[in-house]
């Protein structure tokens, strides 16, 4: 099983294929800055950005630096010497872009299916819209900004705190997701009722689609609220059929992922309507541990009734999961329990964690020996 480090930063490594970047600070070799790419020219000749959507309109993503790109180093010095020495150590380093971090083949995704929708829709703000939060001082806003040219990320949106909380920022950009190496502010988020995850270091990133994005989600307690898993962890497998079959005809309560499905679901419906179905840039997956016959017929009923279509969906009955997350290569997989996530990062997904419902007693069971 993959060690998973307590630290804020937290670090997995598997045996994956390298995503290929540029080389930058955090790489193998000292990176030199790359002229941006342009974006299309108006009718005068001058380049020009695409517009930026209103964040009422948009399906807005928070990412923070810490999982948009690598920051081990600088974290280490911030932790040994201080929050000066670190300062000073950005400030030297400014001219070094960052290495792409967990989160940077979902980001680069989310800007793929941007790309599309403007093609179809030119003047419509229903995008992606990406912002980036860090705890970090301005002074390492340079640093930030040069790393996202160097990279040819379209992130014009920054959220800079300074050391303090990002949650209030977040509710007003009208957030749809959250993602952070900062377990503790996800748990927040999700308390506002901002869907939240917790993501991971990997050594190594596996290839992903580029034309497509493909997000990947567990049921209980991710999509669902945590219910049924109640049953389970009380009264066990017998108990959790029955259960099932007994309520097959009601609907599960929401989930804390629920809402991004739904803006996920927007969005390809546009897509649908300028007869891309076969061909969507968007590609959702459902991979529980739930039984098709015995348990998956209310999920599937619960789905319906929300108005939400699920591209793939995968009953493993209890199988590990990251063998078929391996096949789906999602940019990213949420689940609620640690289990699942060490299992997909072997296997070499990029795998966040919610942590939300009853599993939680579990994992933190499970997590004081982590490392030890």
């Amino acid at each position: 099983m993959v060690k998973m480090s307590l630290d804020p930063v937290q670090v997995m490594s598997g045996e994956v294929k390298e995503l290929n970047v540029s080389p930058s600070s955090n790489g193998d070799i000292r990176g030199s800055w790359e002229e941006k790419k342009e974006f299309d020219q108006d009718h005068l000749g001058l380049t020009t950005k695409p517009k930026l959507p209103k964040p009422e309109n948009a399906v807005t993503v928070a990412v923070s630096s810490r999982v948009l790109f690598r920051t081990e180093r600088e974290q280490k010095v911030y932790e040994q010497q201080g929050v000066e020495e670190y300062l000073r150590y950005q400030i030297e380093h400014e001219n070094e872009p960052f290495a792409p971090g967990p989160a940077f083949p979902f980001v680069k995704a989310l800007e793929a299916v941007n790309t599309r929708l403007r093609e179809l829709y030119p003047q419509s703000e229903e995008l992606f819209d990406i912002v980036l939060v860090t705890y970090n001082h301005a002074h390492v806003g340079i640093r930030l900004i040069n790393t996202i040219n160097h990279h040819n990320l379209f992130i014009e949106r920054f959220c800079m705190t300074g050391g303090s909380s990002p949650i209030g920022y977040l509710k007003a950009w009208h957030t749809n997701l959250y993602l952070s190496a900062d377990a503790d502010k996800v748990r927040e988020a999700l308390a506002e009722g901002i869907a939240a995850a917790t993501m991971f270091m990997t050594e190594k990133l596996t290839e992903v689609s580029e034309s497509q994005l493909r997000v990947a989600f567990d049921g209980d307690a991710v999509l669902f609220s945590d219910e049924s898993e109640r049953i389970f962890k009380a009264h066990g497998l017998d108990k959790f059929f029955q259960h099932e079959r007994d309520n097959e005809d009601t609907l599960l309560d929401h989930g804390p992922l629920k809402g991004f499905l739904e803006a996920l679901g927007k969005l390809q419906k546009k897509f649908y309507a300028k007869g891309h179905r076969l061909d969507c840039p968007i590609r959702t997956f459902l991979v529980t541990a739930r039984s098709a016959a015995s348990s998956g017929i209310r999920a599937l009923k619960t789905l319906r009734a929300w108005g939400l279509e699920i591209d793939e969906a995968l009953f493993l009955a209890g199988a590990p999961k990251g063998p078929m997350l391996e096949k789906i290569r999602p940019h990213i997989y949420f689940d609620d329990q640690m289990f699942h996530v060490e299992g997909a990062a072997e296997m070499g997904t990029v795998a966040a964690h919610v942590p939300y419902g009853i599993a939680q007693k579990h994992n933190l069971k499970q997590n004081s020996g982590v490392g030890k």
